[in-house]
């Protein structure tokens, strides 16, 4: 059975909100109210509420990299992932982890890149040759 993953989370302006998830990801945007907003991010369901982000600590520990905790994120087949790579480096977004492969020629082999939007909030996208590597151990 598939299905969709459903993520609702805070940011401080819908205008900001709107003009990164919508601009720089390229994701469409759903329904929205004056004080939220849902957006079709790769399939799943985002929904941008008015408020306070969560707070998070670069605690994760990646290779000899702290990433921040608690993040989201999403796995993409690695067609996917290279052009959003670029656009985001096109954007200048500022990459916690910048695109790279993580594990190469090992089980579970990835390509990853980590950044936050502009309230902070982390997100870490993975691209795999293979979306059965996922869980490869």
């Amino acid at each position: 059975m598939k299905s969709l993953f459903h993520l609702a989370f805070n940011v401080r302006d819908l205008g900001t909100a709107r003009s990164f998830y919508g601009g720089v990801l390229g994701c469409a945007e759903g329904r929205s109210a004056p004080t939220w907003v849902d957006y079709d991010f790769f399939g799943h369901q985002l929904s941008l509420h008015l408020g306070e982000p969560f707070k998070t600590e670069r605690t994760g520990r990646v290779g000899d990299k702290l990433v921040p905790m608690p993040h989201f994120g999403l796995v993409l087949a690695l067609a996917d992932w290279q052009p959003l790579a670029q656009r985001l480096q096109a954007a200048r977004i500022e990459f916690v982890l910048e695109p790279q492969v993580r594990f190469e020629g090992e089980a579970g082999e990835q390509w990853t890149m980590f950044f936050c939007d502009p309230f902070g909030n982390p997100i870490e996208i993975k691209g795999f040759k293979s979306l059965e590597a996922v869980y490869t151990a």
